[in-house]
């Protein structure tokens, strides 16, 4: 992950912009559009990519089109000392699209898709089933109302916000 020395300018994220407007955009097109050199445009890309400031292209496919019409939220507590276990564990179940940790009562947020009810069940059987995995709550989603983004804030970062 990105750290406060990676943090972008209002140039990269000027880039980033563009580029989630129009993925496929070549580096001379985004540098015609952004007025800045091709080669500042690919190093700054570079950067971006090597720093980690990019995520996965795979983000990017719905579950949907392959399949996974049901989405859960899997809330997961782990026995004191067996985090990373049940976390590499989680890691190998193909179901599993995030897992992320959590202070309080529970240890671990988990988002799972599955085919169907049925498929749900056994991909919850298969949590269950992990050495160090004490338990296990699960809410299925109903319907997503705002997308997972990051535009507002590359607008915010980019100067071309004005509720700051």
């Amino acid at each position: 992950m990105p750290g406060p020395a990676d943090q972008l300018d209002a140039t990269d994220a000027r880039l980033l912009l563009a580029l989630a407007e129009d993925p496929r955009a070549s580096v001379m097109a985004l540098s015609q559009r952004l007025g800045l050199a091709r080669n500042t445009v690919q190093a700054r890309l570079s950067r971006l990519e090597g720093n980690g400031s990019l995520g996965p292209l795979d983000r990017r496919v719905r579950p949907e089109a392959l399949g996974y019409r049901l989405t859960a939220y899997v809330t997961v507590q782990v026995a004191q000392r067996s985090l990373a276990e049940v976390s590499d564990a989680l890691a190998d179940i193909p179901e599993v699209l995030e897992v992320t940790g959590l202070s309080g009562v529970v240890d671990l947020l988990v988002e799972v898709v599955a085919r169907d009810a049925d498929d749900l069940w056994r991909i919850s059987e298969r949590l269950l089933a992990i050495p160090g995995v004490q338990r296990i709550d699960t809410a299925l989603a109903m319907r997503r109302f705002v997308e997972h983004r990051v535009g507002p804030l590359l607008e915010r970062a980019a100067g071309e916000d004005t509720d700051r």
